[in-house]
């Protein structure tokens, strides 16, 4: 083993420097994903079967009694977009990982819910003034790097009809001591989350204060030698960085709403914050 390589490749990155490795279009690793998905018990690749049914009755009493056309971003296994498809409205759910598309089309087919799924990296869309919704849930927003952020920004208002609405949710900047700590730490594995035979995973976990930014890094050995690092930037936001960034980017009516998640763990109750703002122009 390279402990050297593994040393740097262990150390604090530059800020924004990406991992080596994909984990949403890894063969294996996405099938772990979709049980975490629809294990209706875990807060992890989606929230528990609450905090789902919170969230929903959310986005239903925002979308008021007409039929919509929405636009689900991130969609997963399609959880929320069945649930807006049963209540009357039309759901385009788009989502990077083939394996969560391809379960969700053979729900909806099963279920005979009329949804468009769409495998898709949803930062490359062209949808032009179609949609009188679009929802990022799961603090997506906060995952992208700003650049990132401003041009799906771009692609949501150009998708959104005049006046329609934009819904997502962000880690807030309260309790920040117990959300965000440095750490370091490993395990060795058999047929874990990251590769079906042993290996090595060392996990780090880095503050970014100034940028309001969390790295949660996995770096993962197989039995090769072989180093495969995964990088995740979370963002955490003050009310004031949201409303300046929606307001320069042609949002209006910029409402925030705490609470809508129930109270089970930090990374839900009056810690996420929901954002609810309007196309103006």
């Amino acid at each position: 083993m390279n402990l050297k390589e593994l040393e740097i490749c262990s150390k604090k990155p530059p800020l924004y420097e990406k991992g080596n490795s994909i984990m949403w279009t890894d063969e294996y690793i996405s099938k772990q994903l979709l049980e975490i998905h629809l294990n209706p018990d875990l807060d992890l690749a989606s929230r528990s079967q609450q905090s789902i049914d919170s969230t929903v009755e959310f986005i239903l009493k925002s979308c008021g009694t007409t039929s919509l056309n929405i636009l689900d971003l991130g969609c997963g296994p399609g959880l929320y977009a069945e649930r807006l498809a049963e209540a009357g409205h039309r759901v385009t759910g788009v989502d990077f990982s083939d394996t969560s598309i391809e379960y969700a089309s053979n729900q909806a087919r099963t279920k005979n819910l009329d949804i468009n799924y769409v495998c898709k990296d949803y930062l490359t869309l062209d949808y032009k003034d179609l949609f009188d919704m679009v929802l990022l849930v799961y603090t997506d927003f906060g995952v992208l790097i700003p650049s990132e952020r401003e041009k799906l920004l771009s692609i949501i208002h150009a998708a959104l009809k005049l006046n329609g609405t934009f819904l997502f949710d962000v880690i807030n900047d309260k309790h920040l001591e117990q959300k965000f700590q440095e750490h370091h730490t490993w395990t060795i594995e058999s047929g874990g989350f990251w590769n079906d035979s042993t290996y090595l995973a060392l996990m780090n976990g880095f503050h970014y204060a100034k940028e309001k930014v969390f790295l949660q890094q996995h770096i993962i050995v197989d039995q090769t030698e072989k180093i495969r690092t995964y990088r995740f930037w979370t963002h955490y936001f003050e009310h004031a960085d949201i409303t300046k960034t929606l307001g320069n980017n042609g949002f209006t009516n910029i409402e925030s709403f705490n609470n809508i998640l129930p109270h089970t763990d930090i990374w839900n109750g009056d810690n996420i914050t929901f954002y609810k703002s309007v196309k103006c122009r």
